[in-house]
C-alpha cells in the first residue's frame, strides 16, 4: 500500500507537536516527582532541629533606611532568636545560616537546612516599601501570588540572585523579574505548606496578641530561599525599615527583645501542638 508523502508529513507533525506539548509539562511532572519523593518526611511529628536564616549579608545589604541596614538587623534577630529559643527548647538543636556579616548564597541557605534533616526552617527579613507610612508583620509561606503586593516582596528578596555566579544554572533558568517562573516556585513546598501556614499563623497571631506591631496577616508568594527547602518553612518580613516607628522597633533592644519573644512563644506552641498529635497517635 503506498501512503502518500504528505500524510507521513503530517503525522510527523502531530508527533512533534505533541511530544513539544510533553516537554512543556516536563519541568512541573519532574517537581511533582521530587514532591512526593519527600512525603515521608512528613510523617516526622516533632521538632528537633530548627535552622534560623539572617537574610542578606555581606556585599548584599538588603533594604536601607534611616541609617538602618536590613542585613545587620535581620542578623541581631536570628541570634537572639536562636539564643532564645535554646534556653525555652532544651530538646532543639539551633543551626544558622549565617552567624556574622557574609554573604550566604539562597541556594546554600537551603542547603544548611536540608544536610542538617531541619524541621523547620525560619527566615527573618524586613520589608520596605516607597511609601514610608506602610507598616507591620507579614509573614510568608511559599505560594502562589494572591496579590501583586506579594510579588513586589518576593521579587525584591529574590533580587539577590543576580549577585550570584551562575545563577541561571543553579536556579534552572530562574529569572526573579518574571513573574511567571515564580509560579513554579510554590510546587516544590505544597507538602509542606499546611505546617508552614500553621506556624506563620501562630506567629502573627501573638504579634497581634501582645501588641508587638500592626499585622499585616499570612500571605503565600515566591521565596527562593524557601524554594529547595524539605521542611515546613517561611519567612518573616519583621516590619518596614522603611517606616519611622517600625525601625524604631526592629533598632531596639526592646524591640528586638519583643519580637524575638513572641517568635518563640508560638514556635513552641507549634511543636507542643505536633507532638501531642504524635503522642495520641502512638497512644491509640
Amino acid at each position: 500500500m503506498k501512503i502518500d508523502n504528505s500524510f507521513l508529513r503530517h503525522a510527523k507533525l502531530i508527533n512533534l507537536r505533541k511530544f513539544a506539548r510533553i516537554e512543556n509539562f516536563m519541568p512541573i511532572i519532574m517537581l511533582l516527582i521530587s514532591i512526593c519523593a519527600t512525603l515521608p518526611a512528613l510523617n516526622k511529628r516533632q521538632v528537633r532541629t530548627i535552622v534560623i536564616d539572617a537574610g542578606h549579608g555581606g556585599h548584599d545589604p538588603g533594604c536601607q533606611y534611616g541609617g538602618a541596614k536590613e542585613k545587620e538587623v535581620t542578623l541581631r534577630i536570628a541570634l537572639e532568636l536562636g539564643k532564645k529559643i535554646s534556653e525555652e527548647l532544651s530538646d532543639v538543636k539551633v543551626i544558622y545560616t549565617r552567624k556574622t556579616d557574609d554573604f550566604v548564597t539562597l541556594w546554600d541557605r537551603a542547603n544548611i537546612a536540608n544536610r542538617n534533616q531541619a524541621d523547620l526552617f525560619i527566615s527573618i527579613h524586613c520589608n520596605a516599601n516607597k511609601n514610608t507610612a506602610v507598616s507591620g508583620t507579614e509573614t510568608f509561606a511559599m505560594g502562589l501570588h494572591k496579590a501583586e503586593s506579594n510579588l513586589e516582596v518576593s521579587k525584591r528578596e529574590n533580587d539577590v540572585i543576580l549577585m550570584e555566579k551562575n545563577y541561571e544554572e543553579r536556579y534552572e533558568g530562574f529569572d526573579p523579574n518574571s513573574p511567571e517562573t515564580h509560579i513554579i516556585l510554590s510546587l516544590h513546598q505544597n507538602a509542606y505548606l499546611d505546617k508552614s501556614i500553621d506556624l506563620a499563623s501562630r506567629i502573627e497571631k501573638y504579634f497581634v496578641k501582645n501588641k508587638v506591631n500592626t499585622s499585616r496577616g499570612v500571605k503565600q508568594a515566591g521565596f527562593v530561599v524557601l524554594w529547595k527547602t524539605k521542611m515546613p518553612s517561611i519567612l518573616i518580613e519583621t516590619g518596614f525599615l522603611s517606616n519611622k516607628n517600625d525601625r524604631n522597633l526592629l533598632t531596639t533592644d526592646e524591640g528586638v527583645d519583643k519580637i524575638t519573644d513572641n517568635i518563640t512563644n508560638s514556635l513552641i506552641d507549634f511543636k507542643q501542638s505536633i507532638e501531642n498529635v504524635q503522642a495520641r497517635n502512638t497512644a491509640e
